[in-house]
């Protein structure tokens, strides 16, 4: 990401120093994830101690400071998914793309990670890709979910 592109991103927010989570955020969303340079940036136009930006980045779990993939996969594996039969969907999940929970794929298409809940239990087991939930899910119904994701 380079700085002309940040500098649009702060400069949306004013160069408020208080805008900086929502500042790391928009970057977390154009980048898939937040590059040390970019911190860097931000740091330098919010005018605020290069420390404070890597506490937030680092303390909230939706920053991630690796590359992720175009496309983020969250499987539930809570309860009402758990006993539905969430941990098939998983392994089809990791068989089908190659990566396990917490990787992302080499392609940087993919990222993969298990939640507690998505909060539609009644639909499970259930997974999320790119923030769109699919429910009622069965190992057989992977590989074309995916499919619709290249």
């Amino acid at each position: 990401m380079d700085n002309e592109k940040i500098d649009q991103i702060v400069d949306k927010y004013h160069g408020e120093p208080s805008y900086l989570i929502q500042v790391l955020l928009d970057i977390q969303s154009e980048h898939h994830w937040l590059p040390k340079e970019a911190l860097e940036r931000v740091a330098e136009k919010l005018n605020v101690p290069m420390t404070r930006v890597q506490h937030i980045a680092t303390f909230y779990k939706a920053f991630s400071l690796v590359p992720k993939g175009r496309h983020e996969i969250h499987i539930c594996l809570g309860t009402a998914c758990h006993v539905r039969g969430a941990p098939r969907v998983l392994d089809t999940v990791q068989e089908l793309i190659g990566i396990k929970p917490g990787e992302t794929d080499l392609d940087l298409k993919f990222s993969l990670q298990t939640v507690n809940c998505l909060g539609c239990c009644a639909l499970g087991p259930v997974l999320e890709i790119d923030g769109k939930t699919h429910g009622k899910m069965a190992p057989a119904q992977m590989a074309e979910v995916l499919k619709n994701y290249e």
